[in-house]
């Protein structure tokens, strides 16, 4: 007999059969929850580079495009979106989502490398990228706060030894320091020294200069356009004497 059969014979429990699937299906669909604002996770990861003192032009047009023509070739990329500002350049890489996340990292591993020759040779530290979604917000926030310790010691605590411990952890995506001044260092030169090693005043700019970064000061934004306010020294020809001014 075959299995169609069943049911022909018996259409007063088939019929009752079919009203309770349907009854089911009704009372389930009334009961599968709804979120306007869905939680999906994008396979995402963030490229950063940085060149001290270099303009957000400058960031755009000698790092950010050079990495974006690497970056571009891989497979599996549906969105790529760059932001350059004051020295720093961010490619934010959105993946399909049959990619393996660690299958595209080895990848934009190898796009960093294949790019490493075009970018500018002033750059004090390889690009480096990170499988964080930018747009996930921090699960964890620890304050730290001392009676002893100024804020400035706090933050090289939080930097070299508490933040490493937590990036070490399994499923620590990223770690960010902030909240504190770090410290500053006045450097003062001997003139007569630099002039029998042969050294100029300007090389000892230029490598303090690389060494450092040089952060905004603010911005100014208008609904349509953004400014970044610089803070930069310019010397005068009377008396040598320098002085601050902001640009934009």
């Amino acid at each position: 007999m075959k299995f169609s059969a069943l049911f022909i014979h018996r259409p007063v429990a088939t019929a009752l059969l079919t009203l309770a699937i349907a009854l089911c299906g009704v009372l389930g669909f009334r009961l599968l929850p709804v979120a306007p604002l869905p939680q999906v996770d994008f396979p995402a990861i963030v490229v950063s580079a940085s060149l001290s003192g270099a303009s957000p032009e400058t960031m755009a047009t000698s790092v950010a495009m050079p990495l974006e023509r690497s970056l571009g070739r891989i497979a599996g990329v549906t969105e790529m979106t760059s932001t350059s500002s004051l020295g720093r350049t961010s490619i934010i890489l959105v993946f399909d989502f049959s990619r393996y996340i660690n299958g595209a990292a080895r990848d934009v591993q190898s796009a960093i490398n294949a790019a490493q020759n075009l970018l500018p040779s002033g750059m004090s530290s390889r690009p480096t990228y990170r499988k964080v979604n930018p747009a996930d917000a921090p699960i964890l926030v620890l304050t730290l706060t001392s009676d002893t310790y100024n804020s400035g010691q706090l933050y090289d605590f939080a930097t070299n030894q508490l933040s490493q411990r937590i990036s070490q952890m399994d499923g620590v995506g990223d770690v960010t320091v902030s909240g504190a001044s770090q410290p500053a260092v006045r450097v003062e030169l001997n003139p007569q020294a630099l002039f029998n090693q042969g050294i100029a005043l300007d090389a000892v700019r230029q490598v303090i200069a690389k060494a450092n970064v040089k952060q905004p000061l603010g911005n100014i934004d208008n609904g349509q356009a953004r400014w970044q306010v610089a803070n930069q020294r310019c010397a005068e020809n009377s008396g040598g004497l320098c002085t601050d001014r902001c640009s934009l």
